[in-house]
């Protein structure tokens, strides 16, 4: 069964102190305008499940979706967002810092890169703050029906070449993915259906 096929929009916050009790979720992330909410759209065939704009910073909110499993896929705010008051700038770096440091239920993070522009220093940047987890990273290089075959292959050998330092302090995978054309799609189920299948009754006891 698609691990996302059935996902049902659940709640959104905005404060840490209204994220509801779940148990357990992964998280998608990206810089603003990488092609997460087309990727969550094209995990789920749902046409507009995560909305998709043009305007970087459209999502502010932390959105949760219930997936078929019981667990949940949660859609945080992009980063490196331009044209937004520095305060509600500001309110977003906190509120995503302190989700992935501190949110227990997170087992994983699904990070989406421009397979045309990977690991820009703010992905970068991504990568060293969750390695503090300690939890599994799967990045998908969005957009790459924008490569040839041959820049695909290029791209993903050189990006998992950059990867090596990062894979040392945590577990991380990387993978082409094309929401235009479909590509990719089973592989992050694989990936995504293997954290939750590896969870113990005991993952999210208290610390």
């Amino acid at each position: 069964m698609n691990l996302f096929q059935n996902a049902k929009f659940f709640t959104t916050v905005n404060h840490l102190k209204d994220l509801p009790d779940t148990p357990a979720e992964i998280a998608f992330v990206g810089r603003s305008n990488a092609g997460k909410s087309s990727a969550i759209n094209t995990l789920c065939n749902h046409v507009r499940l995560a909305y998709v704009s043009k305007t970087p910073g459209r999502t502010q909110h932390i959105n949760f979706f219930e997936l078929a499993n019981g667990h949940f896929m949660v859609d945080l705010p992009g980063y490196g967002y331009a044209q937004v008051p520095e305060a509600v700038r500001a309110h977003w770096v906190k509120l995503l810092g302190d989700y992935l440091q501190t949110r227990k239920q997170l087992i994983g993070l699904v990070l989406i890169m421009d397979a045309r522009h990977p690991l820009k220093a703010l992905d970068i940047q991504m990568l060293d703050f969750f390695a503090l987890t300690q939890r599994p990273v799967h990045i998908l290089l969005s957009k790459a029906d924008k490569l040839s075959k041959n820049e695909q292959i290029k791209t993903l050998a050189e990006v998992k070449k950059q990867l090596k330092p990062f894979a040392e302090r945590q577990a991380v995978s990387v993978q082409l993915f094309s929401s235009l054309k479909k590509q990719g799609i089973d592989e992050v189920e694989a990936v995504v259906g293997d954290w939750f299948a590896g969870l113990a009754e005991n993952d999210f006891a208290e610390e």
